[in-house]
Formats: C-alpha cells, sequence, structure tokens
C-alpha cells in the first residue's frame, strides 16, 4: 500500500508542477530513478512511450507503475496522471459556464479571435520558412491547400494530399 500511495503522490506533483509530455521526463527521472525503478528500466520506459502510439506521458506512468506495483502500480499511476488535468478543466468548464452569459466574457472570446488568427498565420509562415523549400512549388502546394481548405475539404485530407505532392514533386 505504501508504493502505492507513494506512485499516486510522485504523478500527481509530476502532472502538477509540468506540462507533462517531454518537459516531465526531466523531473519523473529525478522522482524516480534509484527510489522506485533502476536507470535501466526508465530509459526502457522513456524509449517504448516514444514509439508507441498515444500520449508519452500516460504511457510512461503506466510503465514505471507497472514496473513497480504490477498491474494496481499502472493503474493508480496512470490515475495520478490524469487527476490533476482533468480535475483543472473541469474547474475552468464550470467557471466558463457560469460566466458564458456575461458580456464582457463574450467581447473577450471576440478579441481573441483576431490574435489566435494572427499568431496561427505567423506560425505557419515560420514553419513555411523553416521547410525547406519556399520556391514557387511551396508556393503552388501553400495556395492549392488554402485553395481547398476555403472550399470546405477536410483538414486531415488536405494535409495528407500537400504531403504526397510534397514527395513526388519536391524529392
Amino acid at each position: 500500500m505504501g508504493q502505492l500511495l507513494q506512485l499516486f503522490w510522485i504523478f500527481i506533483k509530476v502532472n502538477l508542477l509540468s506540462t507533462s509530455g517531454p518537459a516531465s521526463v526531466g523531473l519523473l527521472y529525478h522522482e524516480t530513478v534509484g527510489k522506485l525503478v533502476t536507470d535501466g528500466q526508465f530509459v526502457q520506459a522513456v524509449g517504448l512511450s516514444s514509439v508507441l502510439p498515444g500520449s508519452d506521458a500516460l504511457q510512461l506512468a503506466m510503465y514505471i507503475g507497472y514496473a513497480v506495483a504490477g498491474i494496481p502500480g499502472g493503474f493508480v499511476a496512470l490515475t495520478g496522471s490524469i487527476l490533476p488535468p482533468t480535475i483543472i478543466i473541469l474547474g475552468v468548464t464550470m467557471v466558463l459556464h457560469r460566466l458564458r452569459r456575461e458580456a464582457w466574457l463574450g467581447s473577450f472570446i471576440e478579441g481573441l479571435t483576431p490574435a489566435i488568427s494572427v499568431l496561427m498565420l505567423f506560425v505557419a509562415w515560420k514553419i513555411f520558412q523553416k521547410g525547406g523549400s519556399t520556391g514557387w512549388e511551396g508556393w503552388v502546394i501553400g495556395i492549392a491547400s488554402l485553395a481547398a481548405m476555403s472550399l470546405k475539404a477536410p483538414a486531415r485530407i488536405v494535409v495528407l494530399i500537400a504531403g504526397l505532392v510534397g514527395i513526388i514533386f519536391l524529392t
């Protein structure tokens, strides 16, 4: 029972103090290696969680929990990992639900919309510049993608086709 409580507390702490994912690996290393798992077990956990689909942080939690206390340990570590963000999201949702009819909140959201749009354009431009191909081919793919999106084509299909066109014409 002591190990399960220790696992739960470690994963609560790690998920409250980091943004999860790669940012939590260093903190998790500090909290678990030498106390609950060996260095080799931790390296295996990080490697395995990196190649499997899904959330690295949740897979790392389950692996470490399982290595420490079997299936109950995996469940406890997973619960400790998902509890903090779940409670935070529920709290934010409850606050926003109470404030949804407030006029200032609607104005706040309307003010955020252009700022987020510009931010997305800025990020897209940075990605486009670092993508390697800013020649006419890249511009054609970008304009065709924009046209497809404006015609309500599914974004996933547009991105997939743009990638395939890039493989065919830019390699």
